[in-house]
């Protein structure tokens, strides 16, 4: 496959929602010029991992975006299931690093202290490397399972992924004591390559 045969993230996540809901969605396309804010008393690696988020899924006055579906609380929450594989967890938190290896390389600063247009030079060179697609497609994997997922998950937040996707949920949905890895005996096996 060459370059001009692959999707960009932005259309990736559009053809995604898009066949999830069969439903036409706005453009992903980031309008803003500046960053968008990651949230607040956050540590390494949630910082730029948020940053990496927002710039993947940014919202737009018709659509949310990664802080809106709290992709961040769900990426959280699931990757400290129990059952969650220990690997996963640590190259996703290990992502952060090469991010910010690179970044300080390139630009003398932080993933989470570039512009938007940096930002987007950064992830565009990471993706270039199997690593670093890997990590990426963790990330837009997470990112995705917020959008849908039952709030019960921390993502989702009243449905608003639902919601923007015109999605009518099953009933009854979960309730907390009922999270898939708190039923004990059914064991859940990450597929994610």
């Amino acid at each position: 496959m060459n370059n001009n045969d692959r999707l960009n993230r932005r259309e990736f996540m559009y053809l995604l929602a898009t066949a999830a809901a069969a439903y036409p969605l706005p453009s992903l396309a980031e309008k803003r010029n500046q960053p968008a804010r990651t949230p607040a008393n956050l540590a390494e690696p949630w910082t730029t991992i948020a940053a990496v988020q927002q710039h993947l899924f940014p919202a737009e006055t018709d659509s949310p975006g990664a802080s809106d579906i709290q992709a961040l609380e769900y990426l959280r929450t699931m990757i400290n299931a129990p059952d969650i594989d220990q690997e996963e967890r640590e190259f996703i938190k290990n992502g952060v690093s090469w991010l910010n290896e690179l970044a300080d390389k390139q630009y003398s600063n932080t993933f989470i202290q570039l512009d938007n247009n940096s930002r987007e030079k950064i992830l565009r060179r990471i993706e270039t490397s199997r690593a670093g697609e890997r990590w990426l497609s963790l990330i837009l994997s997470y990112l995705i399972e917020a959008l849908l997922t039952d709030p019960v998950y921390r993502g989702n937040p009243d449905g608003i992924g639902w919601r923007w996707l015109h999605h009518q949920p099953g009933y009854p949905t979960p309730p907390e004591d009922k999270q898939y890895f708190k039923l004990g005996k059914i064991r859940y096996r990450s597929t994610r390559a």
